[in-house]
């Protein structure tokens, strides 16, 4: 067994001298040669470990063996068996020594506990290189095992100070996933780059609990090579022997260069230890060094005289792939077919007769391989063409396709002008295959692509999510319906798609954006909305609310109402949309429809996400949200607001209870509207954001407000010459945010303003004393 381990042992050595960085178009085969491994005069080998130069092993005698003191290796011959380290007194041994790197046993960092979990003993580790050519590999990483504990690795130099660590947690052994270090009863990180020394030690910020230590009585933290390390959970977090088992089976893999002078640097000394036939090789540390390889095709030592030997590959048939004739060159070997014979001679049956075919011949089978192709092409499309065709069915089957056609010929059922099945062609025609810059917007519920039907109609197709085929019945039903709805105010649907994987709906396409927009990208360049048109566009939607709820063949509510979901066409006029999140419900029951918490954050009725109670109510608190970016001209959320007031409800709510709206409200809004308007429609607003929603009005009674609303008269301001000198003054001060702009009321100036601002603040109390 002894001789086996040791020809194994020499074979990975003298493989580490075969060049690495061969030819690509080339194999690089290991050629075995055991001489010129050591100094001559010089032990080779201590125990089972081969020291090849530069390294050197030191004898009784100090004959010199190595390169420089740096790569001494001392064996200490007493102990069995013997033992080799990179100091006469060192903590840890040398397992193996490579091109550029070298493998040394391990040291591991201990923190113990009592079964009632009070510490009993522990221990830091460190290890240094500092007066030495060696630092610590990347392939190495800091690994702790145990539980509710910490460890920190630091590595201190003159010039730098670094440090890395990780914490472990396991409430009970179910916690704790084996084969995975990634912080439940084991973490890892990655090791400081270029580092020669460092010192750990396992810390505890908890109270350790005896249960945890019934199956964790110690937690252990070492530098170790991450492919030798393998974390199993059933059983380490047990081990109290694990430390052990790591000292002797996770080597620490340290990388070592010679000197600290570059290639084109050290070539230019007397010391440049790389011989003939070899190459030189920059180290990656930061400090420098460098390393010598064998060139390809060469072998031996590239540090000792009379340096790499040339590789006669032919010599060795059972290594090289040459089935003809081999022939060595310097640095290489040519393998060529046997005369008369042609093709690859290194692979088998790779060389054959030299063919001699008549022209007919080879015109004749070129003809039929032609035919062949073009019948195998033309069947090739037919398959894929009747394929999809197939898979087209499938899908509209699949989709509920069968189901609508019937609902259409049926009396009852919708007819043909006003519900169109599109041909997936058509509609992939129309957004030329779905290209990026056809999409208007995405969401929750889908991809919306902007589209040109044949015909030139503009519209809006939406892929939507994918259908379930309990659902198929249930999306029919709501989408004959919804093609039902016909009010000026919602986005109305034109047909569908079932042809495809996922369902495609066309509805009609609204050309001028969306409310949020108009609100909140003002800097884009696009105007302001005035006071009239938010009262309008605030009107007609919530008409369109109305209508949804209370005057379609189905009460529907939206769940998703917000300012995004209101579209703006040519003329401004408001369109509800995006009915992907709404649920249908028979006229005549409003109750609570249990149902999965849907909508947008900042939108979302409190008591709706609280209970998973849905009503018609939620809708309306929805609309106040959107009531209350009108007035404020401020997101739904903000960050830039404390916590408690970064959700604008209860930021809108707060202020109106502080007697402080105008601070919130927009500038341009307060001098456009009247002041029974700001009044009316703040406490329309905060009526709509009630917590309870019993106490909300319904969407009906919103829009008959917002309707005596708009027949307010105009706000006195308007009329104002020294009012009107006050805007333009402020405008000119603040020209890109008119939002933060406070109201001035200490200028003689501005008297009659200052009385305004009075009244309304009276106006506000006096709608706070009403709630």
């Amino acid at each position: 067994m002894k001789i086996l381990i040791l020809l194994w042992v020499l074979l990975v050595t003298f493989s580490f001298f075969t060049p690495s960085d061969s030819n690509p178009t080339s194999e690089t085969y290991t050629f075995i040669n055991s001489t010129n491994l050591a100094k001559p005069g010089c032990p080779s080998r201590c125990g089972d470990l081969i020291v090849p130069y530069p390294f050197g092993i030191i004898g009784n005698n100090d004959t010199n063996c190595s390169l420089s003191h740096e790569f001494n290796v001392y064996c200490n011959n007493s102990i069995h068996p013997p033992r080799a380290t990179l100091r006469e007194v060192a903590y840890t041994s040398i397992k193996l020594i490579s091109d550029s790197t070298l493998e040394t046993t391990n040291k591991v960092s201990t923190r113990c506990y009592l079964p009632n979990g009070t510490f009993s003993y522990g221990f830091p580790i460190s290890l240094s290189y500092e007066d030495l050519p060696y630092t610590f590999s990347q392939v190495n990483k800091f690994i702790v095992i145990g539980c509710d504990d910490y460890a920190w690795l630091t590595s201190e130099t003159e010039s730098r100070y670094v440090s890395t660590g990780c914490a472990t947690h396991c409430p009970t052994p179910k916690d704790v996933d084996d084969d995975q270090c990634s912080g439940n009863g084991c973490c890892q990180s990655s090791l400081p780059m270029n580092i020669n020394y460092y010192r750990t030690r396992v810390y505890n910020d908890s109270e350790s609990t005896s249960y945890t230590r019934s199956f964790n009585p110690c937690t252990y933290a070492f530098v170790g090579e991450e492919s030798a390390f393998k974390f199993n959970g059933t059983t380490d977090l047990k081990d109290t022997r694990l430390d052990e088992k790591i000292e002797a089976k996770v080597p620490i893999v340290l990388e070592w260069a010679i000197g600290n002078m570059r290639c084109l640097e050290a070539k230019a000394t007397d010391g440049f230890a790389c011989q003939s036939n070899s190459r030189c090789v920059d180290s990656t540390r930061d400090t420098g060094g460098y390393r010598c390889m064998c060139n390809e095709g060469y072998q031996g030592n590239p540090y000792l005289p009379p340096g790499c030997q040339d590789i006669d590959e032919c010599r060795y048939p059972e290594k090289i792939p040459c089935y003809g004739i081999c022939v060595n060159i310097v640095g290489n070997y040519t393998c060529k077919c046997k005369q008369g014979y042609s093709g690859d001679a290194k692979t088998p049956h790779g060389c054959g007769r030299k063919p001699i075919r008549p022209l007919v011949l080879y015109i004749g089978v070129g003809s039929g391989l032609l035919a062949i192709v073009i019948v195998l092409l033309v069947s090739y499309f037919m398959a894929k063409k009747k394929k999809l065709l197939i898979q087209r069915e499938k899908f509209f089957e699949q989709n509920g396709g069968v189901l609508l056609e019937e609902k259409l010929k049926t009396k009852s059922g919708v007819g043909v002008d006003s519900m169109k099945i599109f041909r997936s062609q058509d509609l992939e025609e129309a957004t030329n295959k779905y290209a990026e810059d056809k999409i208007l917007g995405r969401g929750g519920n889908g991809i919306v692509y902007r589209g040109n039907l044949p015909d030139n109609r503009v519209v809006a197709i939406k892929k939507s999510q994918r259908l379930d085929q309990g659902q198929r019945e249930q999306f029919i039903n709501e989408m004959v319906i919804l093609t039902q709805i016909n009010h000026q105010n919602v986005v109305q649907l034109l047909g569908c798609c079932l042809e495809t994987d996922v369902p495609l709906l066309v509805y009609e396409f609204v050309s001028n954006g969306t409310l949020h927009h108009h609100i909140h990208n003002r800097k884009s360049g696009i105007g302001r909305l005035s006071w009239e048109s938010r009262l309008r566009i605030a009107h007609e939607s919530a008409g369109a609310l109305a209508y949804l709820h209370s005057d379609a063949r189905m009460s529907i509510i939206h769940r998703d109402v917000k300012s995004s979901n209101i579209l703006l066409d040519d003329n401004y006029t408001a369109k509800i949309a995006d009915f992907g999140a709404s649920r249908l419900i028979p006229l005549g029951d409003h109750n609570q429809v249990s149902t999965l918490v849907q909508g947008t954050l900042g939108y979302l009725d409190p008591e709706y996400l609280r209970t998973g109670q849905l009503t018609d109510k939620s809708d309306v608190y929805s609309f106040g949200v959107v009531l209350a970016e009108l007035l404020t001209g401020k997101k739904p959320i903000a960050g830039e607001r404390c916590l408690p007031e970064q959700s604008l409800a209860t930021y809108f709510e707060k202020a109106m209870k502080e007697n402080r709206l105008l601070d919130i409200l927009e500038f341009e809004v307060v001098k456009e509207a009247t002041d029974e308007q700001l009044k009316e429609a703040c406490d329309l607003t905060c009526r709509c954001l009630d917590q309870l929603r019993e106490n909300r009005p319904s969407m009906k009674s919103v829009t008959i407000e917002l309707e005596t609303l708009r027949k307010f008269h105009k706000h006195p301001w308007d009329n104002r010459e020294n009012y009107s000198e006050m805007s333009s003054l402020m405008i000119e001060n603040k020209p890109n945010d008119l939002y933060e702009v406070p109201l001035i009321t200490n200028s003689d100036a501005f008297g009659e303003h200052t009385s305004s601002t009075a009244r309304m603040r009276e106006m506000i109390s006096e709608v706070q004393s009403r709630r």
